[in-house]
């Protein structure tokens, strides 16, 4: 037996399958058709349904058809000690069980196993060494053929024993695309929502006009991102988990000025409230020492009284802030220019190692 195969015309994640064309080429002797002379006999494709043939199929074909542009693509081959050869060409689209959990970085092992639905052992078993396959120079869009073998074995099944052989070919995923497309696009946007880290804390538009636009945009780079991608909603692939923390920073980026603005806010409040209580403690002392003041010391009195009712509640909630109190809002910016890129840097680091080396 020779397996040729000539292309892997689509290898597709979403139907779990890949359509591939090979030459088939069997060879076997019938010594009923022995003859005399030196030279071999070429046959028209169409006596093959007066000859014997070895039943094989292939086993996890969805579909599978005969070229036969302009004729039937058959040779039959027959020589004077009676071996037959037999070569077709067929477009096949087989079953491929993949694992998505690693897309893009992935690796699957696709495998095309021929049958024979007669217990007949001796011709798989005998011409082993002969096969040849033309992975070798095979070239796809998407997968670099990184290794190939073969295998007999034998199914079993309840009407018995039969043999069977397997080509087992790993395709590595191409990277390349998918790191132009996703991975620096989505690099880029987490690295500009961290320009807002160097923006001053009062110019409130500006840091909120970048921190909504790169959550926007990281979410439209999802988007689409998940259209051109497979379908499988029982994978947590590696290209999800990666745009799902690259969201995460983005989004971080925008609480961090929430934050350094709330601690400014705390810290107003403060100087507010110290304001206040010392001029409540100045009315105190001026109330005891003249007990009869002028009528614009009522007026005066009146007004700091007036402002002494709102700062009491202003106080009580500045001792539920207090517990969040920050004495300098401003590092809070600091801190975020050196902890986020950081902690990117450290979690890309273990990404890569995780989904390539595990």
């Amino acid at each position: 037996m020779s397996l040729d195969i000539a292309s892997i015309d689509t290898i597709s994640e979403i139907n779990m399958d890949y359509t591939a064309t090979i030459f088939l080429r069997q060879r076997w002797t019938d010594e009923r058709l022995c003859f005399d002379g030196n030279e071999s006999l070429s046959l028209d494709g169409r006596l093959v349904e007066m000859l014997w043939v070895p039943d094989t199929f292939i086993v996890d074909s969805k579909k599978s058809f005969l070229h036969d542009v302009t004729v039937e693509n058959h040779l039959i081959r027959i020589y004077p000690n009676g071996t037959i050869l037999y070569a077709i060409r067929i477009t096949t689209t087989v079953a491929c069980s993949m694992d998505l959990t690693k897309y893009p970085m992935d690796k699957q092992t696709c495998t095309l196993q021929l049958e024979s639905c007669k217990r007949l052992y001796c011709y798989y078993f005998y011409t082993i060494r002969k096969i040849t396959c033309g992975l070798d120079t095979l070239r796809l869009a998407q997968y670099t053929v990184e290794d190939y073998f073969t295998s007999v074995s034998k199914a079993v099944y309840e009407t018995g024993h039969y043999p069977k052989l397997v080509l087992h070919f790993e395709l590595k995923r191409n990277i390349l695309c998918f790191i132009l497309e996703t991975y620096v696009p989505s690099i880029l946007l987490v690295v500009l929502s961290w320009v807002s880290f160097w923006i001053s804390q009062l110019s409130v538009p500006a840091r909120i006009c970048i921190g909504v636009i790169t959550v926007l945009t990281m979410t439209t780079l999802m988007m689409g991102a998940r259209t051109s991608r497979p379908n499988a909603n029982c994978f947590i692939k590696a290209i999800d988990v990666y745009l799902g923390i690259g969201f995460s920073f983005i989004f971080g980026a925008l609480l961090e000025y929430a934050v350094a603005h709330f601690c400014t806010l705390n810290r107003v409040l403060a100087a507010v409230a110290n304001t206040c209580s010392v001029t409540d403690n100045m009315n105190k002392i001026d109330s005891n020492k003249n007990s009869k003041a002028s009528i614009n010391g009522k007026k005066e009195r009146s007004k700091h009284s007036g402002c002494s009712s709102p700062m009491s509640v202003m106080k009580g909630l500045f001792c539920v802030f207090d517990c969040f109190h920050v004495k300098n809002p401003y590092h809070v910016d600091n801190y975020a220019r050196f902890s986020f890129p950081l902690s990117f840097i450290i979690i890309n680091v273990f990404y890569r190692v995780y989904y390539l080396y595990f």
